[in-house]
């Protein structure tokens, strides 16, 4: 294993876009920073490379995505429906947690991070992400937190009368490489779930920064205090880069 780490990750602000196309980015650079840590099993520690860091962030147009151990009866229309009357599409994915909705404004997260640079623990991990989601929403007033046995962020998560998921997640790691992450709803038309059981969980609701507030908030304020609460808990130094898919 490289003796040296490397903190420095890299933001990239991707906007509205396809999600085959950043799902195809994700690979790419997943399968860039595996390739980098095998090859570097085969040199002395003083030839070994640094590996790279990434958080993508973004928005999709409608889809609905099922993760591995999901359920496809959890979709709840089907697939000539989802295309003609919702304009959405459909992928099957490689990732933890059901079934979920990504749409035009709710802001993606997909950190593709070489734990080895941070810490070895995907438990942790999973933590931090959601704690700083968390705090994210703790800076708009609203006090969010975890569900025992469920993924996500939550508010009215202690015991409160109307649990709601404000923030679904779903990650893969190999190789102690990360990739997919985390959908937070900020201004997202919350419809568009009435199509699926979300997660997998039939009793509880969803919701939207927006819905909670009674207003629009732009996304790039949003992914700003993420990204600032991120660095914090993860100890990263972020770079900035405008990404162009190839």
């Amino acid at each position: 294993m490289n003796s040296r780490i490397n903190k420095q990750v890299e933001v990239r602000e991707l906007g509205l876009v396809d999600y085959q196309a950043t799902w195809d980015e994700q690979e790419r650079l997943f399968a860039r920073i595996v390739d980098q840590k095998l090859n570097n099993r085969t040199l002395p520690d003083n030839s070994q490379q640094l590996t790279a860091n990434y958080l993508l962030f973004c928005e999709h147009p409608h889809v609905y995505t099922l993760g591995t151990s999901g359920h496809v009866d959890n979709l709840l229309v089907d697939q000539e429906r989802l295309t003609r009357e919702l304009g959405a599409t459909f992928y099957k994915i490689r990732r933890g947690g059901d079934i979920t909705y990504h749409g035009p404004g709710q802001l993606v997260g997909y950190p593709i991070l070489d734990l080895d640079n941070f810490f070895t623990d995907i438990h942790r991990y999973m933590r931090l992400l959601e704690e700083s989601i968390i705090l994210t929403l703790a800076d708009y007033g609203l006090d969010a937190g975890r569900i025992d046995g469920l993924t996500g962020v939550w508010l009215d998560h202690a015991g409160g009368p109307r649990p709601r998921k404000i923030c679904a997640m779903g990650v893969k790691a190999s190789r102690w490489v990360t990739m997919h992450g985390f959908a937070l709803n900020v201004n997202t038309d919350l419809s568009y779930f009435n199509h699926i059981v979300p997660c997998g969980i039939t009793d509880k609701a969803v919701t939207s920064l927006a819905a909670e507030l009674g207003y629009p908030v732009p996304l790039t304020e949003v992914s700003g205090r993420v990204q600032r609460h991120m660095a914090n808990l993860f100890d990263m130094e972020l770079t900035e880069k405008t990404l162009e898919h190839r």
